[in-house]
């Protein structure tokens, strides 16, 4: 299993400051998403797992939603840091 494939883009210092941003819940949230995705890849019948994968994708989700509807240019940054495919508007 792959274990230090997250992704590092703030510092530290900026965590403290910037843990409320929407930009810090979706990095956080991807870190999670791609820990996940790395065990069920091992574990394929942890139903567990896939449901809280599935919420915290939708959270993340969400949070894009808002994102771009709210600053643009903040979302096309995040999202190509990320590298992640750009979401449907809802």
């Amino acid at each position: 299993m792959i274990k230090n494939t997250l992704i590092s883009v703030i510092s530290k210092e900026e965590k403290k400051e910037k843990k409320g941003s929407v930009e810090f819940q979706v990095l956080s949230f991807t870190n999670k998403i791609r820990r996940l995705t790395s065990h069920l890849e091992l574990h394929k019948k942890d139903y567990l797992s896939q449901r809280g994968l599935r919420k915290i994708l939708g959270k993340r989700q969400g949070l894009l939603c808002y994102l771009s509807k709210k600053n643009r240019i903040h979302y096309k940054e995040l999202i190509k840091q990320l590298d992640i495919r750009e979401s449907k508007t809802r």
